[in-house]
């Protein structure tokens, strides 16, 4: 894919796979009002919700399958990924995989329901830690990694300039008009502009009005934005994905708070927008079909729906979590490096078998940047960061 579409310790008992790595989330709380069990004086949490995490690791892998076999760029007569159109070599897996772009909206649907939950009874301090320790490790190793494959194997996508690289670092290249080094940082900034608009939220006090004040104020300047051309609102309001997060905060207001009414008609409302921005998604991509996305988006939402209201809860497998920890370090990485191979093996072996090895090879190399790189780094970069507010703190004290 190309341009915008191109293409993943406060809390006390349960972590939450989430867009930018694993995020801290606070106990779920059951199915009544406040949604929590009292036990001999002691609030009881609800299990850990390992569906989220087989779900992002799904959504990752139609990101993947989508780019290595669905998009434009490898159907197109003359490519220079497979050589030839992916719909001639493979149209089973070309047809599967044309749709895999809705991956993306999936992660932001995720990370509306995962924010709300690790936020909830938190600081703006506790919420900007987490995310910080979260999303920039991974990030820098895909940078790096993706940097060393295009100087190792150049000619099939253009080498960025060495001071666009370093901007790349901040993750912030794309408010100051610099090209992402893999294109698949575009949603990376959809996430940025949702963590400052909801910060304002979390320094107020998360309460259930609150947030469901916060998807209507959003939702009303999302619809309002496109029609205004006013860039400073479009910006802010980020309309061609703010649809998806505010389902998430739906959602994840059902699992606290139970549903009612009011929460169903927020969904509905971001489901009949958010229909609409996937049929302009698949304009761009011309290679699906619009009553095919909105199917599986659907489905999407009520198996959400399903974990939101507890019917989920009884499955507990564990190695969902490490599912769940390979997602974000997979969807940096797989995109520049694995069309670049695929450009460099495609008359090796079988289609089929080159995407399975190199799917199988991305997930064992996000295995060990997780375990290598994340984990270690997050717990340095935490206590450095918390430090740090002690200091500011205290010297704020002494001022």
């Amino acid at each position: 894919m190309q341009g915008r579409f191109q293409q993943p310790l406060p809390p006390t008992t349960e972590t939450l796979a989430h867009g930018g790595g694993v995020a801290v989330a606070e106990p779920p709380p059951s199915t009544a009002p406040e949604r929590t069990a009292v036990t001999a004086g002691r609030t009881r949490p609800r299990p850990r919700l390992y569906v989220i995490d087989g779900i992002r690791l799904v959504a990752a892998l139609m990101v993947a399958l989508h780019h290595y076999a669905g998009t434009k760029r490898v159907d197109q007569p003359g490519n220079v990924i497979w050589g030839r159109p992916a719909s001639e070599i493979m149209p089973t897996v070309f047809r599967f995989a044309s749709f895999g772009w809705i991956g993306v909206e999936i992660f932001f649907v995720i990370s509306g329901f995962v924010i709300c939950m690790s936020c909830w009874g938190r600081a703006p301090k506790d919420f900007f830690v987490s995310r910080v320790i979260r999303l920039y490790p991974a990030y820098w190793v895909g940078v790096a990694f993706t940097t060393a494959v295009l100087l190792v194997l150049p000619g099939v996508w253009h080498r960025p300039q060495g001071r666009d690289i370093l901007l790349n670092l901040t993750m912030l290249q794309s408010g100051s008009g610099v090209s992402n080094v893999d294109m698949v940082y575009w949603t990376l900034w959809s996430e940025l502009r949702f963590y400052l608009l909801f910060m304002v939220v979390v320094a107020m006090g998360l309460t259930y009005r609150r947030v469901v004040v916060f998807c209507c104020v959003w939702g009303a300047a999302a619809m309002l934005a496109p029609v205004s051309k006013f860039p400073l609102l479009v910006l802010a309001a980020d309309p061609s994905g703010a649809w998806y997060f505010i389902a998430g905060l739906a959602l994840y207001l059902m699992h606290r708070f139970g549903q009612d009414l009011l929460l169903w008609g927020v969904l509905a409302m971001a489901w009949l927008m958010g229909q609409r921005e996937l049929g302009l998604r698949v304009e761009y991509e011309g290679v699906s079909s619009w009553r095919g996305s909105v199917l599986i988006f659907t489905v999407f939402l009520l198996v959400m729906v399903a974990v939101a209201l507890g019917f989920t809860d009884r499955i507990r497998w564990k190695w969902l979590v490490t599912a769940g920890c390979l997602t974000y370090p997979l969807y940096l990485m797989h995109y520049v490096a694995g069309t670049t191979l695929i450009n460099r093996l495609h008359d090796t072996m079988d289609p089929r078998l080159l995407l399975a090895v190199l799917v199988t090879g991305f997930l064992l190399l996000s295995w060990l940047v997780h375990r290598l790189v994340e984990r270690p780094a997050a717990r340095l970069m935490k206590r450095g960061l918390e430090s740090s507010f002690v200091r500011l703190r205290s010297f704020g004290r002494a001022a």
